[in-house]
């Protein structure tokens, strides 16, 4: 029982101590506080309508447990987010590299404008809607809350963005280049382009799967996304369709692969998973270190 400015003087002190505060209320006297704190919680049934005005979240139930249930379902939200900006960023990234690099060394054009069109259309579009329904992680409650000044790409995830769009086009470049060299004619670049195409596609449905979670896919249900299996699925069916059936092939102005090439487009495709397992697995290293040097402070 304080006055509403003590409550306030509450917030703020632990504000500024570092801590990411909510607060609860129901009361006119506690909405200069529920506004102030990082998550303001309004009772709905009991509260008056100026304590959910100055609220960030209104409890239809006046339960505080469903206040752990809504942070939680917000986390997932969130993670989805940077999960759907992660694939849509690195994958994009890696179309860009491929056209800029061989633009760099004087190469053929390894992918055509229609090409490019349907790749943005079909494998980037459907992954990035179904990461977005990813369900939410067991741990994502045991991590501590995000610090207000932290941005979408913190973390390190503008690093990742980097480095995994530079390994996708660098598997579309190296199929262009294994195509040209091995199965194309001297000065005729299809079969390069078909392959180069196939692996950029393909590599970006596999690797929407890491995007899962920043934990190891060994350690979680990889294929609990419903949404995304289908998305996987169907990006499949049609990108070999694309390939395979004539009259779509002469659209896309590519020529369908033999055993020999869909091996391959099927090896470098398939690349993206243990690179971003590595990652994964550096990642945690350098936390599981990190945490040992605050503990040795502490």
């Amino acid at each position: 029982r304080v006055a509403p400015e003590h409550k306030v003087r509450i917030v703020k002190a632990y504000q500024k101590d570092g801590s990411v505060v909510a607060m609860t209320g129901d009361g006119v006297n506690d909405a200069p506080a529920l506004k102030a704190a990082d998550i303001g919680c309004a009772m709905g049934k009991s509260g008056t309508e100026v304590a959910k005005g100055a609220a960030d979240m209104i409890l239809t139930d006046d339960n505080f447990a469903t206040i752990v249930e809504a942070v939680r379902e917000g986390r997932g939200i969130y993670d989805n987010i940077r999960k759907a900006v992660h694939f849509l960023l690195s994958s994009n990234i890696g179309e860009i590299i491929t056209i800029f690099a061989a633009m760099c060394f004087g190469w053929a054009t390894p992918l055509l404008p229609i090409q490019l069109l349907w790749v943005n259309l079909v494998t980037d579009s459907l992954p990035a809607i179904a990461l977005g329904m990813d369900p939410v992680e067991g741990d994502c409650m045991e991590r501590p809350p995000r610090q207000r000044e932290s941005t979408l790409f913190g973390g390190g995830l503008g690093g990742k963005i980097m480095v995994e769009g530079m390994m996708i086009g660098m598997l579309a470049l190296l199929a262009f280049a294994i195509g040209h060299i091995y199965f194309d004619d001297e000065k005729m670049y299809v079969t390069g382009r078909t392959m180069a195409f196939a692996v950029l596609s393909i590599s970006q449905l596999i690797h929407a799967f890491n995007m899962r979670s920043e934990h190891s896919l060994l350690s979680i249900r990889p294929f609990e996304n419903t949404w995304l299996v289908g998305a996987f699925l169907i990006g499949i069916v049609l990108q070999v369709g694309v390939i395979m059936v004539q009259p779509l092939a002469t659209v896309f102005k590519v020529a369908p692969l033999g055993i020999w090439e869909w091996l391959i487009v099927a090896g470098l495709a398939c690349l993206p998973l243990p690179i971003v397992e590595l990652e994964k697995w550096k990642d945690r290293k350098l936390e599981r270190r990190r945490q040992k040097k605050e503990f040795v402070i502490l």
